[in-house]
């Protein structure tokens, strides 16, 4: 069933890549995300001269030494209304997400999320956020993106006693998040 949701995902896009125009798409990665081993890649597509939408997939499938688990799988589309021109100045975006996680044994910065450290959580969410961004045009076909956003997920987890033993402590909880949702910095190339 993923693999022909995946199928289906890849034939949609090379359909609309292959009837667009000159700086209609547009692929890119964040390289916020590389730094991290994410894997991830975006198409924009070019809907009207100040529009576009964005689609963004993440994918984090790593084990890291010393039982560190940062699993990930987000898709993240974005309407963007650009003040100037399609790629290039500012944007602004209305966003959703989705995904789904695994995750522990993680010390994240700035003392966010601290139980993930010594605890392990596996679940799914889903939500919406708005999102500023600006390109910088660097040549015929390249342009830098940076890219912040903030909004609301719906979280649902089961908690695991150690971020690699699997004795469950809860199950079926949910969490209201509001804060980022989005920061990007993404090399795009223009078709």
């Amino acid at each position: 069933m993923v693999k022909s949701k995946g199928f289906f995902i890849i034939v949609a896009l090379l359909c609309i890549a292959n009837s667009a125009r000159s700086q209609d798409v547009a692929l890119k990665s964040n390289v916020i995300a590389d730094a991290t081993t994410t894997l991830n890649l975006a198409a924009e597509i070019g809907l009207s001269p100040k529009r576009t939408l964005d689609l963004y997939v993440n994918y984090n499938p790593w084990n890291f030494g010393d039982n560190k688990s940062f699993k990930l799988l987000m898709v993240q589309p974005e309407y963007r209304f650009w003040f100037c021109e399609r790629f290039s100045g500012s944007f602004v975006g209305i966003h959703a997400h989705a995904g789904v996680f695994n995750v522990g044994g993680v010390d994240m910065p700035f003392g966010m999320w601290t139980k993930l450290k010594d605890n392990r959580y596996e679940g799914e969410f889903i939500g919406a956020g708005i999102s500023y961004g600006y390109q910088w045009v660097l040549g015929k076909h390249w342009n830098l993106e940076a890219n912040i956003g903030a909004g609301y997920a719906l979280i649902h987890y089961d908690k695991y006693q150690c971020k690699d033993c699997g004795k469950r402590l809860k199950k079926d909880q949910t969490k209201n998040y509001f804060g980022p949702t989005k920061a990007a910095l993404s090399l795009v190339y223009l078709f």
